[in-house]
C-alpha cells in the first residue's frame, strides 16, 4: 500500500480540530456547575473517553477535544495509516507533541488516546495542567466493546483479547499515577457517569480530588464502544 507521508513537520503548529457536532453541542445543554480549568480523561481504548468527554464538556460549558482525532486531522490520514508508515514510535512522537499543545489550552475536556500515559513527560503535563480522570474498565469489558473495531492497530494480532490484558496490566499503574480521580466505566450509563463526575469535580479543588470508584448500576445502558 502506498500512502503519502503524513505531516512530517512535527514543529508545525496547527489549530485544534473542532467538528460541526462540537459547535452544535456547545449550546445543547447549559452548564450545571462551575469547574475551573481543564479536565483530561485517560484510560484504555473502549473505556468511553470520547462518549463521556463530549457529554461532560456540555455539562461543564467547556470545549471538547479528542487527541486521536486531532492527530488524524493534522496528518490527513487515519491512525492505522500512521502506524503503517511510521510504526508505533512515530505515532507516539506525534502524540507527545499533541498532548503538550492541547494541555496548554484553557477550559477544555480532553479525551486522550489509550497510550498517551506511556511517556513520562505526558503524564506529568496531564497531571500538572488539569484534573485527570481515569475511566477504568476491566479487560473483559474492553474486549466486548472493541472486538468488532478494525481501527485499532495495537489489536491487529492473532489474539487481541490477550493483547488487551497485556496492555491493561502494563498501563493501569500509569493511569492511576496520572489521575486525580478514578471512576469505574462498567455497567453504567454515560449520563449517570457524567453526573457523578460533575458532582465530584465541582465539589473538590484539583489538589483534593482523590481516587473514587463510582458504583455500577446493572439496569442502566453501558458506556458505548468508543475510545
Amino acid at each position: 500500500m502506498e500512502a503519502e507521508e503524513p505531516c512530517t513537520d512535527l514543529s508545525r503548529p496547527a489549530p485544534v480540530a473542532v467538528t460541526a457536532d462540537d459547535e452544535c453541542c456547545a449550546g445543547c445543554m447549559p452548564p450545571t456547575c462551575t469547574v475551573e480549568g481543564s479536565v483530561f480523561l485517560v484510560g484504555m481504548m473502549g473505556a468511553g473517553k470520547t462518549s463521556v468527554g463530549r457529554l461532560l464538556a456540555q455539562r461543564l460549558g467547556k470545549r471538547f477535544v479528542d487527541a486521536d482525532q486531532e492527530i488524524e486531522a493534522r496528518c490527513g490520514v487515519s491512525i492505522p495509516v500512521i502506524f503503517e508508515i511510521e510504526g508505533e514510535a512515530g505515532f507516539r512522537a506525534r502524540e507527545r507533541q499533541v498532548i503538550d499543545e492541547l494541555t496548554r489550552l484553557p477550559d477544555i475536556v480532553l479525551a486522550t488516546g489509550g497510550g498517551a500515559v506511556l511517556a513520562e513527560e505526558s503524564r506529568r503535563r496531564l497531571h500538572e495542567r488539569g484534573r485527570v480522570v481515569y475511566l477504568k474498565a476491566s479487560a473483559t469489558e474492553i474486549w466486548h466493546r472493541t472486538r468488532r473495531d478494525r481501527n485499532r492497530p495495537l489489536l491487529a494480532t492473532s489474539d487481541p483479547q490477550q493483547r488487551i490484558t497485556e496492555l491493561l496490566t502494563a498501563r493501569d499503574p500509569l493511569y492511576a499515577e496520572t489521575a486525580h480521580l478514578t471512576v469505574e466505566s462498567t455497567h453504567e450509563s454515560v449520563k449517570t457517569m457524567v453526573t457523578r463526575l460533575v458532582e465530584q469535580l465541582s465539589g473538590q479543588p484539583p489538589e483534593e480530588v482523590g481516587s473514587t470508584t463510582a458504583p455500577a448500576h446493572a439496569d442502566e445502558a453501558p458506556v458505548p464502544e468508543t475510545r
